[in-house]
């Protein structure tokens, strides 16, 4: 079958890469050509608004020196002295003048003239007591006493910030007050000129000129008040208006209420500030046709340049297609997936030669038991790991121990006892989007399970749920198939592969409490630790010393020394008080060398002085990491040795005993309480071969011997060694030396001439 084109990760690395070649520079020119027509359009509305917002400022400004202007024609005008407003006759011509005046402005609501002292003041509406300003005008925060304070004691022209005022009984409006003291002849200001402004005339000023602007308007006076104000829409925080009073004239970048706005701000000679903001996106909205425009001829330049990378990748791969088929043809290989094709012939025959060495089952729980014990797999590549079927594509993990007790399970080679590990091996569990790979441990009637499951990141507790039902489904599916419920710990839920290590120590320490309990029991280890539970008391949390001592007895040194950060870390977050801060460091040290007690490390105790004098917490972190490596590197020493120890125990056991017809994996493993698989990869790395091709080769080299030295029938020899299939070791005889047993004697055996197994190929027949 011809190579699939289309499949090919060469052939789309090669159009990739000639893609590449046009379409980086292109992608890096059009996002120039793109920014460059946005940042030009963005400084010419930019400065558009520059401009009108100063023309903006020149007509408020020029409105306001109107009003000062109408204030002095007033202290000049003689029908609105105190005389004639006073008196009975002609004070409405003077009521006739406050209207003229206020016609004057087209930014004036009311006009009001008052004469210091007086308990009465005037407007165009006419005569009025000051309870006007209560009945007909009510501030929101200007009082009626605040108000006649200030008409008596203003001295320069003053503009009170827009509040709401209640007009009589119609609804709320946003009114602005401008006081102007009137001083005719340069005497003491006898009076006061006090208008109303509606906010909306000063902010429709503005809109007015800006045409189509969106955005917010401010104009703040000398001391940062905001007189006047147009939202559109918007609120911003009061500490972001003070930043947009606090800039300087020109425009700005900033962010307001999280979204990047382009402000304008421009200051008069009176020292009022007025600012635009308008939201960064309605630049954008602007460049539609530019969009379109570099849309399109981008689109054309990458469909023309993929049509010719094809052609040009298709025209270099063609030769490799070709050596890939033939070398396929020959070697009948069926690729999966290769990285690519040259990859693939380059390691075709590499993968040969290791395919007769390679036990995969071995080699498998190997790489997961490394997993769990380092948080990595060792010497062993990610290849490896690919090739032996172990991905670790979820969102979450945990890990899974189940222990049986002693006897509970058939021991030796029993046939119900392989389906559990080879069951266990890989585990679908499709109704809960998880599967599991199962690790058999070194401890005897002992179960590792790596669980992966998707899942959305949420709330801890829905997470927390989601193992459950994951775990409980593994420990029936392992007590169906074995007729025995097994204890089971679960560990708590990682992000990365890389922590399972973790989870396997947590696992561990929660099936230590659970078969406490017997067979069928099921221990969490965040309940076993107490999680979630609030401790004022400032001590270390129980899952951080759980983890710890279970991490000191496996010699885990990464794991012992983040549970040391983490307890020390939880310490100076809470702050306790320096007693009580030593009496929980004494409990860390303790928790240490009680374990290390347990385990037979007794010297450590000798280290206390040194430990216990630190300075600070981090000086004692030092020392206590310091003080895991050493406890590690022991258990790590002692559990190397006891290995070597224990193999060559086994090695003997062997070499005692290889005639036993019944000596097997099995039985081997139960004698010495050891897992198969543990025994089986320990025996290979120490001898060199398995375990079959050890007691063959020992059995072989005994038959050898007696058919060389004695005259014994053929078949008692081979029953002696523990054989009783003769047909089947005469074959396996001849395969590996060329000759059968009775060939062999006669060519090399000096007591031949009395040998009675001349016609031992009968057993072959």
């Amino acid at each position: 079958m011809k190579w699939n084109h289309f499949k090919s990760k060469l052939l789309l690395k090669y159009t990739l890469s000639y893609i590449s070649i046009f379409l980086i520079p292109l992608v890096i020119l059009t996002i120039i050509i793109y920014h460059n027509a946005v940042d030009t359009l963005r400084s010419e509305i930019e400065q558009t608004n520059v401009n009108q917002l100063t023309q903006a400022k020149t007509v408020i400004d020029e409105r306001m020196k109107e009003l000062q202007d109408i204030a002095f024609r007033i202290a000049y005008d003689e029908q609105l002295t105190r005389y004639w407003t006073h008196h009975p006759y002609y004070s409405r011509e003077s009521i006739g003048a406050l209207v003229k005046y206020k016609a004057t402005s087209s930014i004036i609501d009311e006009l009001f003239l008052f004469f210091r002292g007086d308990n009465s003041i005037y407007s165009s509406q006419g005569f009025e007591n000051l309870n006007v300003f209560t009945d007909r005008y009510k501030f929101n925060s200007w009082n009626e006493t605040e108000m006649v304070r200030d008409l008596n004691s203003v001295q320069i022209p003053t503009m009170r910030p827009a509040e709401q005022v209640v007009q009589g009984t119609k609804t709320q409006n946003s009114m602005l007050a401008y006081l102007v003291p009137i001083a005719p002849n340069n005497t003491p200001a006898h009076g006061t000129v006090m208008y109303f402004i509606h906010e909306s005339n000063l902010t429709g000023l503005i809109d007015s000129i800006l045409s189509d602007y969106h955005g917010m308007t401010y104009i703040f006076d000398n001391y940062g008040q905001v007189l006047a104000a147009n939202y559109k829409g918007e609120t911003i925080t009061e500490q972001e208006v003070n930043a947009l009073f606090s800039l300087e004239p020109g425009t700005h970048s900033l962010s307001l209420n999280q979204e990047p706005h382009s402000v304008v701000s421009v200051k008069s000679d009176a020292g009022w500030t007025y600012v635009t903001a308008m939201p960064s996106n309605q630049f954008f909205g602007r460049i539609v046709h530019i969009r379109t425009f570099i849309v399109l001829v981008f689109s054309f330049v990458v469909m023309m340049g993929t049509i010719l990378a094809i052609m040009l990748a298709r025209r270099q791969y063609h030769p490799i297609s070709d050596l890939m088929e033939f070398i396929r043809l020959k070697n009948d290989p069926e690729p999966s997936t290769p990285s690519n094709e040259l990859e693939w012939i380059k390691k075709t025959l590499h993968d040969y030669s290791q395919r007769v060495d390679l036990q995969e089952p071995y080699a498998r729980n190997h790489i997961l038991l490394m997993l769990l014990k380092h948080g990595h797999t060792g010497e062993f590549p990610a290849e490896y790991t690919e090739k032996l079927g172990i991905r670790f594509s979820r969102s979450h993990y945990f890990v899974v121990t189940m222990g049986w007790e002693s006897h509970a399970l058939p021991i030796g080679d029993n046939p119900e006892r392989r389906p559990v590990m080879q069951l266990m091996n890989d585990v679908e569990l499709t109704a809960f989007s998880a599967y599991a790979y199962g690790v058999e441990l070194p401890q005897p009637d002992q179960l590792a399970l790596i669980v992966g499951f998707d899942a959305e990141t949420g709330h801890e507790a829905s997470l927390n749920a989601r193992m459950e039902p994951i775990a409980l489904a593994l420990q029936s599916i392992a007590a169906e198939h074995t007729g025995v419920s097994p204890a089971i710990g679960v560990g708590n839920r990682y992000s990365y592969p890389e922590q399972l290590n973790q989870s396997f120590i947590e696992a561990t320490t929660a099936l230590e409490a659970s078969m406490l309990h017997g067979q069928g029991s099921s221990t969490f280890f965040n309940a076993l630790s107490g999680s979630g539970t609030q401790d004022s008391s400032f001590w270390v949390p129980k899952d951080v010393l759980l983890k710890l001592v279970q991490s000191l007895k496996q010699g885990s040194y990464d794991v012992a020394v983040q549970m040391v950060s983490t307890a020390l870390n939880n310490l100076k977050a809470e702050m306790p008080s320096v007693p009580l801060l030593r009496c929980i460091c004494f409990d860390i040290l303790n928790t240490m060398l009680k374990t290390a007690s347990e385990l037979g490390i007794h010297h450590v105790v000798n280290q206390l002085p040194r430990v216990t004098s630190y300075d600070s917490l981090e000086d004692l972190e030092k020392k206590l990491a310091g003080l895991a490596a050493e406890i590690c590197t022991h258990v790590e020493a002692k559990s190397e040795t006891e290995e070597s120890t224990l193999m060559d125990e086994i090695v003997a056991y062997i070499d005692g005993n290889f005639t036993d017809y019944d000596l097997s994996l099995g039985t081997i493993s139960s004698k010495f309480s050891i897992s198969s698989s543990y025994f089986s990869r320990s025996f290979k790395e120490k001898i060199g071969m398995n375990f079959t091709q050890y007691i063959w080769q020992k059995r072989m080299d005994e038959v050898i011997r007696q058919l060389l030295h004695t005259s014994d029938p053929l078949k008692d020899i081979i029953t002696r060694v523990g054989y009783l299939d003769t047909p089947n070791f005469i074959r396996k005889f001849k395969k590996e030396t060329g000759y059968t047993p009775g060939q062999y004697r006669k060519m090399h055996s000096p007591n031949a001439a009395d040998s009675t197994d001349d016609d031992d190929e009968e057993y072959i027949g």
